[in-house]
């Protein structure tokens, strides 16, 4: 199994925008810590596909679980909190 898919980068967010394409900007709870500044960092993120199935809705101001790309690019939406 790839490295890649035991890694779980799970963090907590804030919806803050929703975009087209149920893509979603999203305001990460915690600071980013490697920059140094106390705001928090707001990530492009998109549904994932069990809550697509299930027609989960997820609206601006709801809180979520985000599962982050290794890579640093976007993020998948994987739980409503």
């Amino acid at each position: 199994m790839p490295q890649s898919k035991t890694l779980n980068l799970e963090r907590t967010g804030v919806i803050v925008e929703s975009l087209p394409n149920i893509m979603f900007r999203v305001k990460l709870d915690e600071p980013a810590s490697a920059e140094g500044s106390g705001e928090a960092k707001e990530i492009l993120s998109y549904l994932s596909g069990k809550m697509r199935l299930h027609r989960i809705r997820v609206l601006v101001g709801d809180k979520v679980l985000l599962e982050l790309e290794p890579y640093g690019g976007k993020a998948r939406i994987i739980k409503r909190l």
